[in-house]
């Protein structure tokens, strides 16, 4: 791929929701600021990064973001329903939409390139049967839950119906170039990085404030400050879980920071203590600084910005590729993982109290911490989209 006086055009896709879309949003902030031309397609929830930095965006319809909706039941983790989730939806109904969207947003905006996050399957294939070079970048942190035993066989009757060949195993990450936006060391060494991935820095970009939300009059120095998020999709899944954690943290002498996100009203929770607050809302890149201590459900996004910052965690997760994420946090030592069914207040209390108490813990975290730092940041991929060549389809 040649690279013309005016830049490349790169479409950046993804397939899920702020979590797939926002590892994307530096690598494109990178590839506009040397002149490329970028846009974004997918989910509307998951595009309000990027379009608030002004990129051009062309958005699938879904729940509007904003409104107040009550927790969903609190299902017990099962990793067969999660991997039935990703056969069925990601491999399946999910990429035969985003294989036809995406042909047919090449044929009107254009692209020389395509860059999707590692489950936006039917960008990958859209790209592939319009000859267009591709990169990957992944999204889920232990590398484990995206099984070519799961994806292999819907994805290829997708190819098939492209007029493109089938593949023995897929996805086919290992293809093309494929970017890691986590350190190495948090990958589980059972599902390694293929060769041709590169490890960049975890770098979020930071949003403007318009909400009028901020650190300053929810930070106490003079106790240890921990901070809870149940992520931006899970957390409107969660059950009574956000009750039992703040019943297990109120009568602790901590501070507690709680950020419940935009779909969630604070006001549910009622009056709380003079230690503990609610927001909708806070930038991470602002707020953790500040932290001791991270209580998450083990998004990839959630465990990768704790770890940056040397925080360990009290992990919960709910689905997805969680499990594996807290799995992987606690082989690691940087935290404990509890069961968010049972998990009752003073185990979750608990639990903060020992990961505190024990220096092992920080200690594990500030060296994934310093890993992360002496990764190369975003820009440096930008060059290598730019060499990119399409691969031989055989069709």
């Amino acid at each position: 791929m040649m690279v013309g006086e005016v830049g490349v055009r790169i479409l950046f896709t993804f397939a899920g929701g702020s979590g797939h879309a926002d590892p994307l949003v530096p690598i494109a902030v990178a590839a506009r600021a040397v002149g490329h031309s970028t846009a974004f397609a997918g989910r509307r929830s998951g595009l309000t990064l990027a379009e608030t930095l002004g990129f051009t965006i062309f958005a699938d319809g879904d729940a509007t973001p904003g409104a107040d909706r009550d927790a969903s039941p609190l299902l017990p983790l099962d990793m067969e329903r999660e991997y039935a989730v990703l056969r069925d939806y990601y491999a399946g109904n999910e990429a035969r939409h985003r294989a036809a969207a995406i042909v047919d947003l090449i044929g009107s905006w254009d692209p020389d390139l395509i860059v999707c996050d590692e489950v936006d399957f039917g960008a990958a294939i859209a790209a592939e049967r319009c000859g267009l070079p591709q990169a990957t970048v992944f999204v889920t942190a232990s590398g484990t839950f995206i099984r070519p035993d799961v994806v292999t066989e819907p994805l290829n009757a997708l190819r098939a119906a492209h007029g493109l060949r089938s593949e023995p195993e897929l996805p086919l990450s290992s293809r093309y170039l494929a970017i890691s936006p986590f350190p190495p060391s948090l990958r589980d060494p059972t599902s390694p990085l293929p060769a041709n991935a590169v490890s960049i820095r975890h770098q979020p970009v930071v949003p403007p404030d318009g909400d009028g939300s901020g650190p300053g009059r929810v930070i106490h120095p003079a106790r240890p400050t921990v901070y809870v998020t149940l992520g931006t999709v899970f957390n409107t899944e969660s059950g009574d879980l956000f009750e039992r954690v703040l019943a297990g943290l109120r009568e602790r002498p901590i501070h507690v920071v709680v950020t419940v996100g935009r779909d969630v009203d604070p006001a549910r929770f009622g009056r709380q203590p003079e230690n503990l607050h609610i927001e909708r809302y806070i930038p991470q890149s602002a707020l953790l600084p500040h932290c001791d201590l991270v209580i998450n459900h083990g998004g990839s996004g959630s465990v990768v910005g704790a770890l940056a910052h040397g925080l360990p965690m009290v992990v919960i997760p709910m689905g997805a590729d969680q499990s594996l994420n807290a799995a992987r946090c606690e082989q690691l030592g940087v935290g404990v993982a509890l069961d968010a069914v049972d998990a009752t207040p003073e185990t979750i209390g608990g639990a903060v109290a020992d990961v505190l108490q024990e220096p092992s813990h920080r200690e594990a975290a500030e060296a994934l911490r310093d890993e992360i730092a002496s990764l190369p940041g975003p820009e440096t991929v930008v060059p290598l989209l730019e060499r990119l060549e399409v691969a031989d389809t055989g069709t």
